[in-house]
């Protein structure tokens, strides 16, 4: 990728050209992002700029362009999780039935929450870079998890007295296994968790009392 400053053309001129730059220069925003992720997952969020840069297929100086801190890069990288887990909701919810996207959804989140455990030393670091993180987790995650879990809820899917923020939250705790990209353990839990909305209380009851056959 090229890493010479973007210049930009007269107003009016060149406006097909400016809109490709721009949808670049965002491609290779992605890619760093995810490059970033990547090496903070394989060596902590302390690894060498380089590497980063090496594996985005971009130059130092283009890293420090966009991020002349590292917190600032550690941040963008949460903050593009968390959104790509946000956006996914809509998506999930019109390509499968309430439950399967909930239940999809459900293991994007272990996902994120796995990204977020390895760069909690930086995240509670108290860097300014990071204060407006947990709003933003608040606006975009908990809102795309409601949607889908009301969606469930309305189709009569999942038993409708468990309440969408005790579940998220009970999901949440079940995740904190869930780091350095290993995520078998929480991911088995929360589909546990999930799988529990299916039944109702009078089922729980009737499950409960039913008498254990074994083999003779």
């Amino acid at each position: 990728m090229d890493d010479s400053p973007i210049e930009r053309d007269a107003p009016g001129i060149g406006r097909p050209a400016e809109r490709r730059v721009r949808a670049d220069a965002q491609r290779n925003l992605v890619t760093l992002l995810q490059a970033a992720k990547e090496v903070f997952a394989e060596r902590g969020v302390d690894a060498p700029v380089r590497d980063i840069a090496d594996r985005a297929g971009v130059g130092v100086g283009t890293v420090y362009r966009h991020f002349p801190r590292r917190p600032d890069l550690i941040a963008a990288v949460f903050r593009q999780e968390l959104d790509t887990c946000a956006d996914a909701a809509d998506a999930l919810a019109a390509e499968h039935p309430p439950f399967e996207a909930f239940a999809i959804w459900m293991r994007r989140f272990v996902d994120l929450a796995a990204t977020k455990h390895g760069l909690a030393q930086a995240l509670h670091s108290g860097d300014p870079a990071f204060e407006a993180l947990p709003a933003h987790r608040e606006q975009r995650l908990r809102p795309a998890f409601r949607r889908l879990f009301e969606a469930a809820a309305a189709a009569g899917t999942i038993r409708s007295e468990i309440e969408a923020d005790e579940f998220l939250n009970a999901a949440a705790s079940l995740c904190m296994s869930a780091r350095d990209g290993r995520t078998e353990a929480a991911q088995r839990m929360v589909a546990t968790l999930v799988n529990g909305l299916r039944y109702g209380p009078d089922e729980d009851a009737h499950r409960s009392a039913e008498p254990e056959h074994r083999p003779s």
